[in-house]
């Protein structure tokens, strides 16, 4: 089975039509999905919002459906100060329409125990959906680090509240492969790959982190032993925005057709 999945922000903003036939075109059976468009640099892509577009839903899904495409995530759900997740029931709504099995969440709220909380109403809100949440530990926001990570689930404590691990943070972070081997599979529901070095390229972690990371292999992270920790089922997305090329007028499928020829051979070698 191809585990793969590309995720959003590989395509900065790329409108949903379109990203499916991206996907099928590579040969990828998955994507993720933003509820409207992240224009983050300026590709001319006309903006979109699956959340007030009722037609563009429907005709997404009837595109995921030809294409044999379908949604692994639906991302951007942010924990903010006294903001409280119970008014996403609606966005959790749409996204129950299209399909997607499970959301990623993370806190910008500096308020640990308030995040923690919030984690709750959200999983429980999404749960009744038949949706599972994921948490993405980020260093530099308030779940940072799988220690804190694994925290949050403890509180949680919902067998629908698990964890997406990306590469580069958990080493950024300062885990490792023999970390994650050590966890109880169950706790971990998604991963997205990319590449980078281990010492920061930007100063500005999210920077990086949003605009430039690199085809796995190309980096310096050890992406085969965490590959090879990881559970043998979960899907692994690619997360890989690559703002230089993008800019430079390099297509899409040609920027993402060297991270998943990569990521296939690291898979078969894990």
């Amino acid at each position: 089975m191809d585990r793969l999945s590309i995720e959003a922000l590989s395509v900065f903003g790329l409108p949903p039509l379109e990203f499916v036939d991206l996907a099928a075109d590579l040969g990828c059976r998955r994507i993720t999905v933003f509820l409207h468009d992240l224009a983050s640099i300026p590709l001319g892509y006309p903006p979109f919002s699956l959340r007030d577009d009722a037609a563009l839903r429907k005709d997404l899904l009837a595109a995921m459906d030809y294409r044999g495409v379908s949604l692994s995530l639906g991302d951007g759900f942010l924990v903010l100060p006294g903001a409280d997740m119970r008014s996403f029931r609606g966005d959790l709504d749409i996204l129950a329409e299209l399909g997607v099995p499970r959301i990623n969440v993370v806190s910008l709220d500096p308020d640990r125990l308030r995040s923690f909380d919030q984690f709750a109403t959200l999983a429980e809100s999404a749960s009744q959906r038949h949706i599972e949440t994921v948490i993405e530990p980020v260093p530099g926001l308030t779940v940072g680090d799988l220690p804190t990570a694994l925290a949050a689930l403890n509180h949680v404590a919902s067998p629908d509240f698990r964890l997406l691990i990306d590469t580069m943070h958990l080493v950024r972070s300062g885990s490792t492969a023999a970390d994650l081997a050590a966890l109880d599979p169950h706790h971990i529901a998604y991963a997205q790959i990319s590449d980078t070095t281990l010492q920061p390229r930007t100063v500005h972690y999210a920077e990086e982190a949003m605009y430039e990371r690199m085809v796995p292999g190309e980096g310096e992270l050890p992406l085969h032993d965490i590959l090879a920790a990881l559970p043998p089922d979960i899907v692994i997305g690619l997360e890989i925005p690559r703002r230089a090329l993008a800019l430079a007028g390099v297509s899409p499928a040609d920027r993402l057709r060297p991270c998943l020829d990569a990521t296939r051979a690291l898979l078969a070698g894990a």
